[in-house]
């Protein structure tokens, strides 16, 4: 058994790293516009758009903490993913075919089209500065990672992941940052699944040993159907949650959304969303067996590792035969950079065309795209030090950027959905109700003990329903776009 990662492991990461990198480079000379830099040119094809979903709602959190909570609980958290399915149908059919009216570069033009300049603006703003909140989390768990296996200290780990990602995204825009969400989806994918037959080949018994000790242990539970609205993971909270969670995430938030409008039609875009969910059934569910498995071989509580986020990664340290090591820190780095590079393009098209184009609509197309790098540097640099700040947070990391994520989810649901489902409400109501949601997210989030799976829900119920009185309170216009 390898204790460390040997030339060979090294070697592999490293080729890794220069390799996407400069297959990302390879689409800087296609960038002519800012339809080539935010939306690929409107040509990619559903299946590359279904994989670049999946790579971008799966970061590192993913491949590390899940695992790491089904080592300390069960499956149950499949339900949730359920949801997920659940609300990328909802999509399909709600928002969707609003993105494809018109030439829509963000997801906020829609807000600006129902309701005005002054809440494309906020929301713009909101999912600044939310997304940016859970990045910074995101970006931090790489650092596990990397200083588990290199030895490197925390904030260099993080430095050499943003640079490297920045250096591709900055240069490639959407096109790169899509066709190496491909490769590397394949890579982190087909990695775990290395990982599995390993894991069945060094606990002795394989998988019937494995089968009959998490049976018995209550492990390779799925579904809870508990009426218990404080526990996070029942089959209740799980769909509904997951469901508001994705109609939220996918519908209303740049990083999905930019991927949805770069597909060739409507039609394109409904597969490719649907297909991701197929997905991501069988990736978490890959990952949560993965965690029985290793609870499995370590029999240990989780604390035994100073937090159940480094079980995984240490695994593969301390465990994995050389070369399938390091194929396998290459494949979370993998995952890591596809979600980082989603979220500097995504934060960048945003500040670019609702903040700058919005107001300065008369500049020219190369300042216009100059003005886009220097965007996707700015973000670069300021993730970096949200993740330097998130390097002292507690906690599983998956639940902590989920939490953060949630917590603007809501305002955002209720507001588009007060766009696309009501003709009565207005402006003042839609600003109204989206600030009620979001406080009434802020207070779930510090003050009470409400499972995270209920925050999107609850906020867009808030959002959605003071929004559409205060409308009906107050009669408005829409100001001129």
């Amino acid at each position: 058994m390898p204790m460390g990662l040997n030339k060979l492991d090294f070697a592999i990461i490293a080729l890794y790293l220069i390799g996407i990198t400069l297959f990302g480079l390879r689409f800087r000379k296609k960038q002519r516009t800012l339809r080539d830099y935010f939306l690929a040119g409107r040509d990619i094809p559903w299946w590359a758009i279904a994989l670049s979903i999946v790579a971008a709602e799966t970061s590192t959190l993913t491949i590390i903490s899940i695992p790491g909570l089904a080592y300390d609980t069960n499956l149950t958290f499949l339900q949730v993913v359920m949801g997920y399915v659940v609300g990328r149908v909802i999509i399909s059919f709600v928002l969707l075919p609003h993105y494809f009216r018109g030439d829509l570069y963000t997801a906020y033009e829609l807000i600006e089209r129902r309701f005005g300049r002054g809440m494309r603006s906020l929301t713009a703003g909101l999912f600044l500065l939310t997304r940016a909140a859970a990045e910074g989390v995101r970006v931090y768990a790489v650092s596990i990672v990397v200083a588990i296996a290199l030895g490197t200290g925390e904030i260099r780990s993080i430095a050499i992941i943003t640079a490297l990602t920045l250096i591709y995204t900055f240069e490639g825009g959407l096109a790169a940052v899509i066709w190496t969400d491909v490769i590397q989806t394949v890579i982190y994918v087909g990695g775990t699944v290395v990982g599995l037959v390993t894991i069945l080949d060094l606990v002795p018994g394989g998988w019937p040993a494995i089968h009959a000790a998490a049976t018995e242990a209550g492990k390779l539970r799925v579904f809870d159907f508990t009426p218990n609205f404080w526990m996070p993971y029942t089959f209740w909270a799980g769909i509904a949650g997951g469901a508001f969670l994705t109609t939220a995430s996918h519908g209303t938030d740049q990083l999905i959304v930019q991927r949805l409008l770069a597909a060739r039609s409507q039609k394109q875009s409904v597969t490719a969303l649907l297909s991701s969910g197929v997905a991501i059934m069988f990736q978490f569910a890959l990952f949560l067996i993965l965690g029985i498995m290793l609870w499995a071989f370590y029999h240990v509580p989780s604390t035994n590792f100073g937090r159940a986020d480094r079980i995984y990664p240490t695994f593969i340290v301390t465990q994995m035969p050389h070369g399938i090591s390091g194929l396998l820190i290459a494949a979370i780095l993998a995952a890591a950079m596809s979600n980082l590079s989603a979220a500097l393009n995504s934060l960048s098209s945003s500040s670019i065309m609702d903040f700058y184009v919005h107001f300065r609509p008369h500049t020219d197309e190369r300042t216009r795209m100059s003005l886009s790098r220097l965007s996707t540097l700015f973000w670069a640099l300021l993730l970096f030090g949200l993740a330097v700040l998130a390097l002292h947070k507690v906690g599983r990391v998956v639940e902590v950027g989920l939490q953060v994520a949630s917590v603007a989810y809501g305002a955002l649901l209720g507001v588009f959905l007060l766009g696309v489902l009501t003709g009565r409400a207005n402006p003042y109501g839609a600003a109204i109700g989206m600030l009620s949601g979001f406080v009434v997210e802020i207070y779930l989030w510090w003050f009470t003990a409400v499972p995270w799976t209920w925050w999107v829900l609850i906020g867009t119920v808030v959002t959605f329903g003071v929004g559409y009185a205060a409308s009906l309170g107050v009669k408005t216009t829409v100001p001129g776009s």
